[in-house]
């Protein structure tokens, strides 16, 4: 086997790596380890399987190009494979934005008990961006809001209306490659038919469309769920809590939440701090029900309830391993079907709640928003009963801890920076203008078992703020850099350049802001689009020194992230290259050409120390377009020292 600690740099999860390895328990590293040299043509994107005339491989060598069966030509296999990819992590973030809205509808309909308007504010200004009269109550409007925003996926012409936020010019781009979303399950039907066999075989064309898919999930399906999401849960606030497997409690029922959808981990919270439930957990012998989150539901509702986060997604595997968790609750999305076999190691349960996610042999309860309070009570009195048959000889839980303050938004970064009364966006943008701060960059994305987990997000987050570059975050890269204490304000004084240390401490913030889950990468949009509203540094998102890096990427979201935050005019960086290597056509078109279409372009770069820096040459670039003032204290270590 690997030696675990080149499988990891978190210090909890090496010790549970390693428990594991001693128990003779497969986790995620050895079975991509029994996987060998994988391969090499889905790697590059070149096998087509769409068709049963296939499976064809093409290969481009020595100049002389091959055809698939049908005629297809390597470059129109590569863009299908891609599109492909792109539509199907639209669906799935989409898919979570019509869960919610349809939550809200149920809520507002008084058919989902529990379920309440947590920000009235929010919906109001909701309704009147999408022209709803806003007299009469919070549930009336509210089911107006919701019927909108569900409509806007069944949409079939015209624009749907979330893309209006968009700066002028970026949806003069969209525009001009037919790239505005007309419904967001409209691009998505649209992607998967353009990508049959027989249809269409132009790759600019193909990679063209599926821009319209990705954007119909970033500043459609994905900006819907966010908006919703704080309209009916609550806007998230700054709020401090702990990151990492230390937060597991040996004397109290661990329960852990992981996958995506909020509307199921939020009622388990309601639940979890029942005064019934406490005296039941009492009576089993535990002092207490202890909450804890992986992935993106732990950012959900880390954010809005300061619920401590057990670790991202490379640690699911791991929290079973410390023996203490009691029950394991999972949605959609990122949940390893190997944790069934994990499982079975130790006394812990694992319960599925939802219909389009089950795993064979283990117990289903199903999530339904009409008896929302019944299921999160019947799923944590399951946590409780188990928690008898819980062997505490096996019990090792890290001491490992870390913490984060999390919980800011694009509407709270008006108040952090210009107060209560005069909210604006001007104190960032003076401070880039002035070179405290030389720009900003967002550092998202999953952990992959082939990068040592957690070591790229940290590399290249520590680089960044290094040289004065603010990082905000979302999901698995947020709670990387929360377990590594880049969260915390004290982290400006440690790490920091000197302009953005001067920065932070003036305001109170950390270096890098925590933005909430993956679905909540459009808050990086609307932020995005404020800068430019505020003026100063661009007219357009293009023109703002900004960048962006997933940079231990794995999920089909993963690329649909990137392809919404490329065409919204950011420059991207992602570590392992997308499947597209097999067709130099395709990897220039996305690595070069994009930049003349929406303003921006990929680049693919493993180090995440040299990506890092490419980001950075990237910002100042822009700064240089813009003839912003040189940075103040480049050059002058002792200020960071001092």
């Amino acid at each position: 086997m690997t030696e675990h600690n080149n499988k990891s740099v978190d210090p909890a999860s090496r010790k549970m790596i390693k428990k594991a390895e001693d128990s003779s328990i497969d986790t995620i590293w050895d079975r991509l380890e029994k996987q060998g040299t994988q391969c090499k043509f889905g790697k590059s994107g070149v096998c087509c399987r769409i068709c049963d005339m296939g499976p064809c491989r093409l290969e481009e060598k020595g100049g002389k190009r091959e055809y698939g069966v049908c005629g297809a030509d390597v470059n129109t296999v590569v863009a299908r494979n891609l599109a492909r990819k792109i539509v199907a992590g639209c669906a799935a973030h989409s898919d979570h934005g019509r869960s919610v809205a349809n939550t809200l509808l149920e809520a507002a309909r008084g058919k989902a008990k529990g379920y309440k308007i947590s920000d009235p504010v929010k919906l109001r200004d909701l309704a009147r961006e999408w022209e709803i009269p806003t007299d009469g109550s919070n549930e009336e409007i509210a089911e107006k809001v919701a019927l909108k925003a569900l409509s806007m996926f069944s949409q079939q012409e015209g624009e749907i209306l979330t893309t209006a936020r968009a700066p002028k010019k970026q949806l003069e781009n969209w525009r001009k490659i037919d790239a505005v979303p007309r419904g967001i399950d409209r691009e998505v039907v649209e992607g998967l038919h353009r990508t049959n066999m027989g249809v269409d075989n132009d790759y600019k064309n193909i990679i063209n469309n599926g821009i319209k898919a990705a954007l119909a999930d970033g500043w459609g399906g994905s900006m819907i769920g966010t908006d919703i999401s704080d309209v009916l849960f609550g806007s998230p606030k700054p709020v401090r809590a702990n990151m990492n497997l230390g937060v597991l409690q040996e004397d109290q029922v661990n329960v852990v939440v992981h996958g995506h959808e909020p509307a199921l981990s939020e009622m388990i919270v309601q639940v979890s701090r029942d005064p019934e439930v406490i005296k039941a957990a009492k009576a089993a012998g535990a002092k207490g029900v202890n909450l804890a989150g992986i992935c993106c539901t732990a950012n959900e509702i880390l954010m809005r309830h300061g619920v401590s986060v057990a670790g991202n997604f490379l640690q699911q595997e791991l929290a079973i391993v410390t023996g203490a968790v009691d029950l394991m609750i999972v949605d959609v999305q990122c949940v390893m079907p190997g944790l069934k076999a994990v499982t079975d190691c130790f006394h812990t349960k694992v319960v599925t709640t939802s219909d389009r996610a089950k795993t064979i042999g283990v117990q289903h309860i199903s999530f339904e928003e009409h008896r929302a309070q019944e299921a999160a009570m019947e799923i944590v009195m399951l946590a409780i009963e188990n928690f008898k048959n819980r062997d505490q000889s096996v019990v090792n839980i890290p001491a490992d801890t870390s913490a984060a303050v999390a919980g800011f938004t694009t509407e709270q970064i008006f108040k952090i920076l210009g107060g209560t009364y005069r909210s604006t966006y001007r104190p960032l943008n003076d401070a880039i203008i002035a070179g405290r701060i030389r720009g900003v960059a967002g550092v998202v994305g999953c952990n992959n078992p082939k990068i040592p987990q957690d070591s790229a997000h940290l590399a290249m987050v520590r680089e960044l703020i290094k040289n004065d570059v603010l990082v905000v975050q979302t999901g698995c890269a947020a709670i990387a850099c929360g377990k590594a204490g880049f969260l915390k304000p004290e982290a400006a004084l440690e790490v920091c350049g000197a302009g953005l240390r001067e920065v932070c401490e003036a305001v109170g913030i950390p270096p890098v802001l925590h933005l909430g889950s993956c679905v909540d990468n459009s808050r990086i949009l609307t932020a995005c689009t404020e800068m430019v509203k505020e003026g100063g540094i661009g007219t357009d998102i293009s023109q703002l020194p900004v960048a962006g890096a997933a940079p231990e990427w794995m999920s089909e979201k993963a690329i649909t992230i990137g392809f919404y935050v490329v065409a919204s005019g950011i420059y991207t960086i992602f570590s392992t290259p997308q499947p597209i290597y097999g067709s130099q056509a395709v990897t220039d078109y996305i690595t070069k050409g994009l930049e003349d279409v929406v303003g921006a372009r990929y680049d693919f770069e493993i180090d995440p120390v040299k990506a890092a820096h490419m980001m950075i040459d990237h910002i100042n670039k822009k700064r240089e377009a813009l003839k912003l003032r040189p940075m103040m204290y480049e050059n002058k270590t002792e200020a960071v020292a001092s």
